[in-house]
């Protein structure tokens, strides 16, 4: 509802698109008044499996992830007093919320709803999960020997579990200053930004890789606009390793069988 922004023009699915892998596809996203963020949009789809949200990790729940583009100048620039006044004039909404919730239509409310939504955006049933079930044809061999690289080059102590990811804090830059070189933001500061140490510096949040084929550009910065690019920094930034065009083409291969479906249906 493009309501939950100050002129009513943005939307949460403007950044987080369903039918394009929960993302625009932009290196940084436009809000209000063609403000330009500062920072990729990660996909929506798997949310809820994200130990942590946003890059940063500066929400600790969907429910409170929720304020946070509301609230942003640069996305939806409102805050939640503006937003319960056009909410209560809509009489639809206003007996919804009665019917759901005891004290009816609530900033806490909100996003409780919104949050319990993007709880339903799960991903099921890739090629990946079908071989991991048990059917070895789900898979390419290509893919299979992805897999096996994936495992073999140490990818998997960053993305694992269900959700391949989102489940720790990584540096980005192990074995390699990935930020050297180059004009700083504030956005590179990553869990920094956060907690105010020095540790914490160029810190960021493992993404989930479930349905990464969808999700270009790569990265918080947007820097990798394909998947063999963002391999082969990955290779070089946090592995210590120059990837070969062969094991690029072989880890990318699997990656694409992470995509899931949604609704019955292959994302796209």
């Amino acid at each position: 509802d493009p309501r939950l922004s100050r002129d009513n023009t943005i939307a949460c699915v403007h950044c987080h698109d369903l039918s394009h892998g929960g993302v625009d596809g932009k290196p940084v996203s436009t809000g209000v008044n063609g403000a330009r963020g500062t920072i990729n949009a990660p996909t929506v789809f798997n949310a809820r499996y994200n130990f942590v949200q946003f890059w940063d990790g500066r929400a600790a729940s969907l429910e409170e992830q929720v304020a946070g583009p509301i609230q942003n100048p640069v996305e939806m620039a409102s805050n939640w007093e503006e937003v319960l006044i056009k909410l209560k004039a809509d009489p639809d909404y206003v007996q919804s919320f009665a019917a759901a919730f005891p004290d009816g239509l609530t900033a806490n409310n909100i996003a409780i709803a919104i949050a319990s939504f993007e709880r339903t955006l799960v991903t099921l049933n890739s090629p990946f999960d079908r071989y991991l079930q048990g059917d070895e044809n789900a898979l390419s061999a290509d893919a299979r020997e992805g897999y096996r690289r994936f495992k073999e080059y140490g990818c998997t102590s960053c993305h694992q579990g269900r959700n391949v990811g989102g489940n720790l804090y990584q540096r980005f830059g192990i074995m390699g200053d990935y930020f050297a070189g180059r004009p700083s933001t504030n956005a590179d500061l990553g869990r920094y930004n956060v907690t105010q140490k020095d540790q914490d510096r160029h810190v960021f949040k493992v993404p989930s890789l479930r349905n990464v084929a969808l999700t270009a550009p790569y990265f918080h910065d947007a820097a990798a606009a394909t998947l063999e690019e963002a391999v082969a920094t990955m290779g070089r930034y946090q592995l210590g390793r120059e990837l070969s065009t062969e094991d690029q083409r072989l880890i990318v291969a699997f990656l694409q069988s992470l995509t899931g479906e949604w609704r019955g249906q292959a994302l796209r």
